[in-house]
């Protein structure tokens, strides 16, 4: 089941990040179906959060589907190499956003091998935000596609996750947010071999 509208439109966007874990991001980029199962995340809450992209209200061409309702897709380039996949999370106007960082592959893997110029399956093809994009073919293009398909969606395939495997952290790169950057937005799940190896402070 496609996740609903009204998910995406919680007032806590660590709520959203927490929930997302174990959800099952599908793509349909170039006519392929290829999908991964959701194992890490990390929260940004907008205009308070010295980490976010809309900070201080910043709008610019880049940041303002940030500031669309949630739902929607926001990817962004990073070190003009990476695609970086985000939910856009809240209502209009709120520009909270969750960063998907590593999802478990699950269909289209021949196409996610190829995509990513590998030949067989390891952590590397997926653990990481730009791995995940790349093998989803995911890419900038994508900013401001609906989550409720077709060439995107996140879907609710009653992977069940336990409270106690659900690890909590503070997120990657960040250490320019000064205190914002020590916040426990990161979320992953325990023991996942598909959870990027980057830490947190």
């Amino acid at each position: 089941m496609i996740l609903p509208q009204q998910f995406y439109e919680q007032d806590e966007v660590t709520t959203v990040a927490r929930a997302l874990i174990g959800k099952v991001l599908v793509s349909r980029a170039e006519g392929v179906l290829t999908s991964g199962m959701i194992v890490e995340t990390e929260a940004y809450a907008g205009v308070t959060d010295k980490a976010s992209h809309a900070y201080g209200h910043r709008h610019t061409a880049r940041t303002s589907i940030m500031y669309a309702r949630g739902g929607v897709a926001y990817v962004y380039l990073c070190y003009g190499i990476h695609h970086l996949f985000n939910v856009v999370t809240n209502v209009q106007d709120v520009p909270h956003a969750v960063l998907i960082r590593a999802v478990s592959p699950l269909d289209g893997l021949e196409v996610m091998l190829r995509r990513r110029q590998k030949n067989t399956l390891s952590p590397a093809l997926t653990a990481g935000p730009g791995a995940l994009s790349r093998a989803l073919g995911i890419r900038t293009l994508h900013t401001g596609v609906s989550l409720q398909g077709p060439e995107l969606s996140i879907e609710d395939r009653g992977i069940a996750v336990a409270e106690a495997d659900l690890c909590v952290g503070t997120r990657v790169g960040v250490a320019y947010a000064a205190e914002d950057a020590f916040r426990p937005y990161r979320f992953w799940l325990r023991g996942n071999p598909f959870v990027s190896k980057a830490k947190g402070l």
